[in-house]
């Protein structure tokens, strides 16, 4: 009878480690918006040395292979980084003057209403075991990899007014302010025809204070967005005064 008893405890306490072993611990938010803060600068540190551009613009992340060896890491492209903590990467030669013939391009701001090919991914940053980094992509817009057309005024860009009017909220709400920001510093082309190949201008990434922070939002995906980063690489093929009223 002994016997049987150690040997039940034995396979008890051997469940248990194996069990402990086997469970991943859940990340929790900080309750501290600074500590939020520092995640988002790290991770987005982090991703910029660990991706790259390749010839069409896409973000790619390196590999071990031998073949991306040479290529430039995002921080190395000139990163500039605006007050808001809104980081913007212009792609050289991708730029409407770089075209041939040259355009002087349209500058890009509240008024303007865009058509864009645009992969824009979500991410949270995280911190797991002291290392801090972001976890995997989620997808909030990809016309590349999708429909492979471009769109004009995705929401989190632009909401009309008859949107907001009808639920009853203001563009925060559906807007990623970043996004809006790190615009400003690109010029859109002006008329590109919509099978035009793509390629693409540059890279914005957007930390959570930019984007949603801790505040409610618009229902994109399905559940919350809140402290997430946002990083958008994108062409604009055309840009235009918006229509009036919208």
């Amino acid at each position: 009878m002994k016997k049987i008893f150690l040997y039940i405890l034995a396979g008890s306490l051997c469940f248990a480690a194996c069990k402990k072993d086997d469970e991943v611990e859940t990340f929790v938010e900080p309750e501290d918006i600074n500590v939020r803060n520092s995640y988002d600068q790290q991770a987005i540190q982090k991703f910029m040395d660990n991706n790259y551009l390749d010839t069409q613009g896409n973000i790619k992340a390196f590999t071990s292979d031998a073949a991306d060896d040479n290529e430039k890491k995002l921080s190395q492209l000139d990163p500039q980084t605006l007050p808001s903590g809104v980081i913007y990467i212009k792609r050289t030669g991708a730029q409407p003057e770089d075209s041939t013939p040259p355009s002087t391009g349209v500058t890009i701001g509240d008024s303007t209403q865009i058509r864009t090919m645009m992969r824009a991914n979500y991410y949270l940053a995280k911190d797991t075991d002291g290392n801090v980094s972001f976890g995997g992509a989620g997808a909030l817009l990809n016309t590349i990899d999708g429909s492979g057309s471009p769109v004009t005024d995705p929401m989190f860009y632009f909401v009309k007014k008859s949107v907001r009017t009808a639920a009853g909220q203001n563009s925060s709400y559906y807007e990623i302010a970043g996004l809006k920001e790190g615009l400003r510093y690109f010029k859109g082309f002006e008329n590109l025809p919509d099978e035009n190949p793509y390629n693409l201008q540059g890279v914005i990434i957007v930390p959570s204070k930019a984007a949603f922070a801790r505040n409610a939002h618009y229902n994109y995906t399905g559940y919350s967005l809140q402290n997430y980063c946002f990083v958008f690489s994108f062409q604009i093929y055309k840009s235009n005064l918006r229509p009036t009223g919208q």
